[in-house]
């Protein structure tokens, strides 16, 4: 009876720790998220306390695995956030330390969002590219610095990559116009230089491309006006040269355009302004020249036209009196003349508005 019953438990133990096996996470994913967490500290939150034990399937924090494979699926670490571990601090997050290369033996990996952590610097380990399931790379709000990887176009079933609010540099890698999944692009405020590829209209399934504040230099790609999905492009903040692309005033899902603070010349194409579906535009500071054009018509819906600091030169349009709604409307820092058009929307807007131009005249201004 002795016998059978120690088989019985014996038995049992190894039924249980097969079962715990099996519910665990694997050995090599355990040390490459170690490895990772070695390479970080985070001092007051004490997230990766909970980063113990065998299992990093349950209660990591951030982390999650696929339920079948048990395989890590994703990281998902931000130091801004409304979870209650921050609520009980009273703060955001902050960390230093950098992304180790440990995190390329994730091989399951479809997610790494390591994102606004404020002093997290070192380069993207180049190794990323090779991650095959990598759907979303969110890296901002660090200090991270080198290169965007040469080969990021690898990662073929990206549709997010967004590595804003840091200091990478060098050039836009030619690689990324394969990235034929990406839908999110954003590289705001760093310091990457160099052109936008002209090829990378080849990015066929881009919503939002957002380049603003940094050196790029060179002419905007016309194959941009090819993307159908794109509805949000910013190139601002750059110095970027060259005429605004024409075939812009024709794509059909572009709502905001900034282009601000560049050095941009030539006239603003005419379709860009009889886009009706256009709702943000922001021109300002460039060197654009020409008169503005008389397209204005009932379907015009801007809550955002900014031409200031420009040498537009000519008349204020009589047809934007028409346009279905103008919220904010600056044309000051021109070189424009004549009498400002009655009724909407200039019956609400400011002198500001006209300002320091050559001889525009009419309400907000002196009379004419």
């Amino acid at each position: 009876m002795g016998l059978t019953r120690n088989f019985l438990v014996s038995t049992a133990t190894v039924l249980l720790a097969l079962a715990l096996a099996a519910n665990a996470c694997s050995p090599s994913d355990r040390a490459a998220l170690l490895d990772f967490k070695a390479a970080l500290n985070e001092p007051y939150l004490g997230i990766f306390n909970t980063w113990s034990g065998t299992d990093c399937c349950t209660n990591w924090y951030g982390v999650s695995c696929d339920p079948e494979t048990k395989r890590v699926a994703d990281i998902v670490l931000r130091g801004e956030s409304e979870d209650p571990i921050f609520e009980k601090a009273g703060r955001s997050g902050y960390m230093t330390g950098s992304i180790s290369p440990s995190i390329c033996q994730l091989d399951r990996l479809t997610t790494l969002v390591v994102a606004d952590w404020k002093d997290i610097s070192g380069e993207i380990p180049a190794c990323i590219t090779s991650l095959p399931n990598l759907r979303i790379l969110d890296l901002i709000g660090n200090k991270i610095s080198g290169q965007i990887p040469a080969d990021i176009g690898k990662l073929s079933r990206l549709t997010v990559l967004n590595l804003a609010d840091n200091q990478i540099s060098g050039s836009l890698p030619s690689s990324i116009v394969n990235l034929n999944s990406l839908m999110h692009l954003e590289l705001s405020n760093n310091k990457l230089s160099g052109e936008i590829p002209s090829d990378i209209g080849k990015l066929s399934m881009m919503s939002r491309a957002l380049l603003s504040r940094n050196q790029l230099t060179g002419p905007i790609p016309s194959s941009l006006a090819s993307i159908y999905r794109l509805a949000d492009l910013d190139l601002s903040m750059n110095q970027i040269t060259g005429s605004i692309p024409d075939q812009f005033g024709s794509m059909p899902v572009l709502s905001t355009l900034n282009l601000d603070s560049n050095q941009l010349s030539g006239e603003i194409p005419t379709s860009l302004l009889a886009n009706s579906g256009l709702n943000i535009l922001n021109l300002s500071r460039n060197a654009l020249e020409g008169n503005l054009p008389d397209v204005f018509g009932p379907k015009t819906y801007f809550t955002t036209i900014d031409l200031s600091y420009n040498n537009l030169r000519g008349s204020i349009p009589k047809s934007l009196s028409s346009a279905k709604y103008v919220g904010h409307l600056d044309l000051s820092h021109n070189h424009l003349c004549g009498p400002i058009p009655d009724g909407s929307p200039f019956d609400h807007l400011e002198a500001s508005s006209f300002a320091n131009n050559d001889c525009l005249c009419g309400m907000p201004l002196r009379t004419c």
